[in-house]
């Protein structure tokens, strides 16, 4: 376990409804070295639900991929986890527990942050887990619960002594939920707590980004979530400035509209005609561009490829007409 991290430096993290398949790809092409899935709910796996056993599809050239399990439930965390490993084989490389996400709907039910109340039902789940299982298994949680209620090091401490191998750490409080700053002292704190392996999570936006989090809290990996949605490019950036060379060039219009087609294209491969899901990634790719803010509004009634690309196509004639305007070339 000690060199896992150091062979996966740079991680994609699990994003309900946004790590699919389609999304992995691009990360991963642009230099992701893992990339999660989405969380998976280890009642929904326990139920034989197929909406949630298709969560754990490998993408075409994915060789390996990290699940993140969700619940509170030791026994059904284990014997899904159980199963996993079994369905999987090599194609898993570890298992993540879900001790982070925020969401309503996922502390509502005591999964999630909310397991950060409840430290000695936390760490029996991961004894279990540990217990049913031969590949590593990490944790992922947050600062704490609470707002000014710092709990991650003592948390982490435990989650060591219950057996995990390794720590996720994102720097802000449950109560937060995305809101403020992320702070990323306590991934320094948490590094200072545990002898097992740590991962930084929180506003890593940039290449200088990363390598300020790296250096100033010495986490073993970065893990990148939001500053990826529409910007798989993030990831290229981060590798090169970890390493130490120039970072490549942001992307141009044309670069961000021809992510965005084959975006769309990936997923329809994968689910079909039907790629409503396909609007929040439309979104992000083109927040900032000349008649974004129009096509916003048709982009809420696309559910086809050729839907989003006659958007595609409008929004790069607004950029080229931009551009001579400026007097630029494309």
């Amino acid at each position: 376990m000690d060199g896992l991290f150091g062979k996966y430096r740079v991680l994609l993290a699990p994003m309900a409804g946004v790590s699919d398949i389609a999304f992995r790809t691009l990360c991963r092409e642009a230099g992701a070295d893992m990339a999660f899935t989405e969380m998976v709910s280890a009642k929904g796996l326990s139920f034989a639900n197929e909406k949630t056993r298709h969560l754990l599809a490998l993408a075409d050239g994915e060789k390996q991929v990290a699940v993140q399990l969700f619940g509170h439930e030791p026994d059904v965390m284990a014997s899904q986890a159980a199963w996993i490993e079994q369905e999987m084989g090599g194609s898993l490389a570890y298992l993540d527990i879900n001790m982070g996400c925020p969401a309503r709907k996922i502390v509502s039910k005591g999964d999630g942050s909310a397991l950060m109340r409840e430290p000695e039902l936390a760490a029996a789940i991961v004894r279990s887990v540990k217990g049913a299982v031969e590949h590593p298994v990490t944790v992922k949680f947050r600062r704490g619960w609470a707002e000014g209620d710092e709990t991650a090091p003592a948390f982490a401490r435990a989650m060591e002594e219950a057996g995990a191998d390794g720590v996720t750490v994102h720097g802000r409080f449950a109560e937060q939920l995305y809101r403020g700053a992320a702070d990323w002292g306590v991934i320094a704190r948490v590094r200072e707590a545990v002898g097992v392996p740590v991962v930084g999570n929180g506003d890593v936006r940039c290449g200088a980004d990363a390598v300020r989090m790296a250096a100033e809290t010495g986490c073993d990996a970065v893990m990148i979530a939001r500053g990826a949605e529409g910007n798989p490019w993030l990831f290229s950036q981060v590798q090169a400035a970890l390493a130490g060379v120039p970072e490549p060039a942001p992307p141009t219009v044309k670069e961000r509209i021809a992510m965005a087609r084959r975006h769309a294209e990936l997923l329809t491969h994968r689910e079909g005609r039907n790629i409503v899901r396909m609007r929040k990634h439309a979104m992000w790719y083109m927040a900032g561009l000349p008649g974004a803010a129009a096509a916003r509004g048709r982009i809420n009634y696309c559910t086809t490829l050729d839907d989003f690309n006659q958007v595609f196509d409008d929004l790069l004639s607004i950029a080229r007409e931009h551009a001579i305007v400026a007097g630029e070339e494309e």
